[in-house]
């Protein structure tokens, strides 16, 4: 199987990298340039499933952890007792929350899982963001997060992985230094006729998750 190794800007197709591939996982990872004494870094997954009107068909494709807060999540059977959230349609399974970013080594920090064949007739897209958690929704409620950037992140990468034999497809390293920006739009899956196709985007945002939900619901 092809391993795409995929700049700013470039597409490839799902269907012609992985033919028959039903079911993928999104991987994400980071490491955060902390300073000693210095604000907990908090880095968050989330997606936007969005119609034609890139607006999200439902509250439930609007998926981040948070979701799990009003009822619409499953307990994940890898990690007993954690809970991602889910659409509607049972086709995106969110991320579960990795506070600090320090994964094991070779683990991805947050990741989400999506059966194709399952998503949403309405959905054309689906866009993955990483944003900074951020005061007052921070754990520790530190004001101080509110001066964090992607600037003070390395190797932010994200992957797509074919779920059920764990072969990476396709593979974006961030390669900017956004020094302002607090929210990325990573990438994005979208429908090419009845097969998917993944961009690598790297559009970086300043205000946070807030800004993304603004644009998408």
């Amino acid at each position: 199987m092809a391993n795409f190794k995929l700049q700013k800007g470039e597409r490839f197709s799902l269907s012609k990298a992985a033919p028959g591939l039903k079911q993928i996982k999104v991987g994400m990872g980071w490491n955060p340039n902390e300073q000693p004494g210095g604000p907990e870094f908090d880095l968050d997954v989330s997606a936007f499933a969005i119609g034609s009107d890139f607006r999200i068909p439902s509250d439930s494709y609007f998926v981040f952890y948070g979701q799990v807060e009003i009822g619409n999540c499953r307990e994940d059977t890898l990690e007993k007792g954690l809970f991602r959230p889910v659409t509607e349609d049972g086709a995106i399974t969110g991320a579960i929350d990795d506070p600090d970013g320090r994964r094991s080594d070779g683990d991805d920090d947050e990741d989400m899982l999506i059966d194709l064949d399952r998503v949403n007739g309405e959905v054309e897209q689906i866009i993955i963001c990483c944003t900074v958690c951020k005061y007052p929704n921070d754990v520790k409620k530190d004001r101080r997060t509110l001066n964090l950037n992607f600037g003070q992140i390395s190797g932010c990468y994200i992957r797509i992985v074919d779920q059920q034999t764990g072969e990476e497809i396709a593979r974006y390293d961030l390669k900017e230094r956004f020094t302002n920006e607090d929210a990325i739009e990573f990438g994005r899956l979208f429908r090419a006729g009845r097969s998917w196709e993944f961009e690598a985007m790297g559009r970086a945002h300043t205000g946070s998750l807030q800004t993304l939900v603004d644009m998408y619901t």
